[in-house]
């Protein structure tokens, strides 16, 4: 456990030293989120690189406790191919098709190092595909959720403490070591980027962190007990999957292309109940503190109550999406929408 706390902690203390470098450097490179009244709505320009800063001080904090093994290279190699397409993307040359490409190309990475769905009841192919389904989403979830100021990077913290602790049971030594330093490089970011942002993560942020809790839920062990908890990933990442969801169902019963910025967010709608955006960040966080909890008991129910717990939640899921649906956003909601240039595939 102390091996934990340390990886935790120093990069805690990285990232709290480089997200400031992060954004001064943005700053003076002109690196920069701005205004436009349409759907970024943010009072003044904003820098990104914070997800340079991110993943920074996780290869740090990694590099100086824990062995390069093959599959750690994997992950890494993956993740530094994600953040380099994230920053191109966040200097706004990057259009859809490229950047649907440079992912692909992250997952190959990661299946050719071994890291993949393995179903013994499914057939390799269908495993295969499942891993590229299933990282592809992850990856795209974590970047369409990245809408408002704390609410991407504390999802992805309350996903790597679930994930730690399911790894933890499993003793997954690789797999905790590595969550333990994306949850530090997180928090150190989340002191700058809680409303309001003085930083924002940027594409290289949000594709990195997609892609790594993607990754390291992927090759978790859940079904000990029961074969239903396979779903306990889902639940664990169950925010950033929701808004995925939701995003893309309202925007094709629009007629908007999937892949255009618009404001059909679940925390944008919530901003119509009258919530401030850090209310609405602390929903967020308790939804999802929730839904991790179900995941980690459904690992250890019986079957019929893990089902139950799980076809509850998809329940409670869709009663909440109709609800949201209902939300008029036919007026813009000031200082909340924030996505990159619509054009490079950012929702």
């Amino acid at each position: 456990m102390l091996l934990y706390l340390l990886t935790f902690v120093l990069a805690l203390l990285l990232a709290l030293y480089g997200v400031p470098l992060a954004r001064r450097a943005a700053l003076r490179f002109n690196v920069v989120d701005r205004p436009d009244n349409r759907l970024k709505r943010q009072a003044t320009p904003v820098p990104y690189f914070g997800g340079l800063a991110v993943y920074l001080a996780f290869l740090v904090s990694l590099a100086l406790t824990f062995e390069f093994r093959q599959d750690v290279l994997g992950l890494v190699l993956a993740g530094t191919l994600m953040v380099m397409v994230g920053l191109i993307d966040d200097f706004g040359v990057l259009t859809p098709g490229p950047k649907l490409i440079g992912q692909l190309v992250a997952v190959f990475v990661l299946i050719k190092s071994g890291i993949r769905i393995e179903i013994a009841a499914f057939p390799d192919w269908l495993d295969l595909l499942l891993t590229v389904v299933w990282m592809i989403g992850i990856i795209n979830a974590f970047n369409i959720i990245d809408v408002m100021d704390g609410l991407a990077g504390g999802a992805g913290v309350i996903a790597c403490v679930w994930l730690f602790v399911v790894a933890v049971l499993n003793q997954d030594t690789m797999v905790a070591v590595m969550l333990a330093a994306l949850a530090g490089s997180l928090v150190g970011f989340l002191r700058y980027n809680f409303h309001p942002a003085s930083i924002y993560l940027g594409d290289a942020g949000s594709l990195f962190v997609g892609l790594m809790l993607g990754a390291l839920a992927m090759i978790g062990k859940y079904t000990a007990v029961n074969p239903v908890a396979v779903l306990t990933p889902v639940l664990i990442l169950g925010v950033p999957v929701f808004d995925t969801l939701f995003v893309m169902y309202i925007r094709v019963m629009r007629g908007v292309p999937i892949f255009w910025g618009s404001p059909d967010h679940f925390a944008l709608r919530m901003r119509r109940w009258s919530l401030s955006v850090p209310q609405v960040t602390v929903i967020s966080y308790a939804a999802a503190l929730l839904l991790g909890g179900v995941g980690l008991l459904a690992m250890f129910a019986p079957l019929g109550v893990a089902a139950g717990l799980i076809g509850a939640t998809a329940v409670l899921a869709l009663v909440a999406a109709v609800l949201l649906k209902r939300v008029d956003m036919s007026q813009p909601v000031d200082g909340a929408l924030r996505p990159a240039n619509p054009d490079a595939g950012t929702p």
